[in-house]
């Protein structure tokens, strides 16, 4: 992932209260066998502590590529938009002339991944999920010798990837002027389509905090 000086994160507080917020939702991607193209796994995750939590179902077809090179990506998306070349061209040009881009926010995980069979830990990794995922609670407990989840875990795998290195970016024009930027969050929120709003809030709230780009 390519990272601007004006679009990598601010500090680990950044990233981590941006997932902490709702994202968790991801895209893991694995080396393929040798001649095979890459995987790419979609999929919800929790944190525990340097490790991401995520179970697969037992078919799946990442788990040979996993066990032939355990080094693998994990990568969240999230509060993006299409910005038009219009609302960024320069005061005294053209709006026509302007250059459309991306707004995004991304984390990516380089991770070591270590499958988890045992049956005891994968409902313990599911007790962990359920937590985050259903935090009242409002569900059967997560017991090997009880349905339905005892019945359910010989047909998943557990994965616990050891987080070795973190990469942020937060794409929102950062190196442009205070008042294109801020005018460009107004738009954002007038035009309201899709992620525009959060897409919006994540500029301010750069835009607080950064002011006027400083290389």
């Amino acid at each position: 992932m390519f990272i601007q000086p004006w679009d990598t994160g601010l500090d680990e507080a950044e990233w981590q209260t941006w997932i902490a917020e709702g994202h968790d939702f991801g895209q893991l991607g694995v080396n393929g066998l040798p001649g095979r193209a890459p995987v790419a796994v979609p999929t919800h995750f929790t944190g525990d502590g340097n490790h991401l939590l995520i179970h697969l179902a037992r078919p799946n077809p990442v788990w040979k590529a996993i066990e032939h090179d355990p080094n693998v990506t994990f990568t969240v998306i999230g509060d993006y938009a299409f910005i038009p070349g219009t609302w960024r061209a320069k005061p005294d040009t053209l709006p026509t002339d302007g250059v459309p881009t991306s707004y995004y926010a991304a984390v990516q995980f380089t991770c070591r991944a270590h499958i988890v069979d045992d049956p005891e830990a994968k409902a313990e990794l599911l007790r962990r999920q359920l937590a985050h995922f259903q935090p009242d609670g409002d569900h059967a407990p997560v017991a090997i010798d009880q349905p339905p989840y005892g019945r359910m875990l010989p047909g998943i795998r557990g994965l616990r990837l050891e987080v070795t290195e973190v990469r942020a970016k937060f794409k929102y024009d950062d190196h442009k002027p205070v008042e294109q930027r801020a005018g460009i969050a107004d738009r954002l929120t007038e035009r309201g389509e899709g992620l525009d709003l959060p897409t919006a809030r994540q500029q301010r709230r750069r835009l607080d905090r950064i002011g006027p780009w400083k290389p």
